[in-house]
């Protein structure tokens, strides 16, 4: 049989990326467990050359992001992206304004630190891959960027929940601060998964209603930069995470499969993380440079302290 004789095929280094990809589909696989493996497996040589991890994790991530939405109830969506709004706006143009001052202090790259900056302001590797083009940024700069909000998401999976379990916050709280202080959807959701299911919901909703706003600071940064606005790009998955909710909203009577659909799409988020850890690597890390990753630090400490703050004092 041809599947039979493509597994006698596999090297042992893809049959140990194989099976330890598949063992994080079990529930004994954490998303923080998930990273490390695959961080392991890239440091030891053991991550399969011939394989797109990029294009693959993308794929995944999008897929399972979509499979999330037949878990979230249409109501508490509207109301958590009402109740966010606000905070979601001012976090996202005072991080952009606080990048481009500090970009300027630190003498940095400017189109370098204004990527850093999109990506913390609004979904990390995302937001960097859209605004990257509509600048015209050299793919130097697109990969110091992406590379220090790689690395931070990374530790945003480990310090989040431990930070939200020692504040004692609640589901709620802890799910918007994940949403407006973590970069990347994956890390959003992986941390937010671990902490609790409502949590999850409410994280999902409000970094989904934050990603929205990568078109807008796309198309101003390709004014600003007199970049090419023709190359932003739409995410398309946000558009099917919404058609998704509105599904299990209409049609209510297919619960079940729903449920099922929404705890698959959980391990194979775990999978995406799995993923994203075999991309780092300790070159990666070394080539992102102490400027970047001291830019990216300073942004990622004002908007993580100053939107907890906010939200201990009046969200409960």
């Amino acid at each position: 049989m041809p599947i039979i004789d493509n597994f006698k095929r596999l090297r042992p280094m893809d049959a140990i990326f194989i099976c330890t990809a598949l063992l994080c589909l079990l529930p004994i696989i954490s998303s923080p467990i998930a990273l490390i493996l695959g961080f392991l497996l890239a440091s030891f040589g053991l991550v399969p050359s011939q394989f797109n991890i990029a294009a693959l994790t993308k794929k995944l991530l999008s897929y399972s992001i979509i499979g999330l939405g037949f878990g979230i109830h249409l109501n508490e969506a509207i109301e958590a992206s009402k109740a966010g709004l606000g905070l979601i706006i001012c976090s996202i143009f005072f991080t952009l304004l606080l990048g481009w001052i500090a970009t300027h202090f630190l003498s940095l790259d400017k189109k370098t630190g204004h990527l850093i900056a999109s990506g913390t302001a609004i979904c990390g590797g995302s937001a960097i891959a859209a605004v990257s083009p509509a600048i015209n940024a050299k793919d130097e700069q697109t990969s110091l960027a992406l590379a220090t909000v790689f690395v931070l998401n990374a530790v945003a999976l480990f310090v989040f929940p431990a930070i939200g379990h020692l504040l004692d916050m609640s589901q709620h709280a802890f799910g918007t601060w994940a949403a407006i202080a973590i970069h990347d959807t994956s890390s959003v959701v992986g941390a937010a998964g671990s902490y609790g299911d409502e949590a999850l919901k409410t994280a999902t909703t409000l970094k989904l209603a934050r990603a929205l706003w990568i078109i807008p600071v796309a198309f101003i940064s390709a004014l600003i930069f007199k970049g090419n606005s023709k190359k932003i790009s739409v995410p398309y998955f946000i558009v099917l995470y919404c058609v998704a909710i509105l599904i299990a909203h209409f049609l209510p009577q297919f619960q079940s499969v729903y449920d099922m659909i929404f705890v698959a799409s959980k391990r194979l988020l775990v999978v995406c993380l799995f993923l994203i850890g075999s991309g780092i690597t300790v070159n990666k890390l070394r080539n992102a440079g102490p400027k970047p990753m001291l830019l990216g630090v300073l942004l990622w400490l004002a908007i993580g302290i100053s939107s907890l703050t906010y939200i201990e004092m009046f969200i409960p």
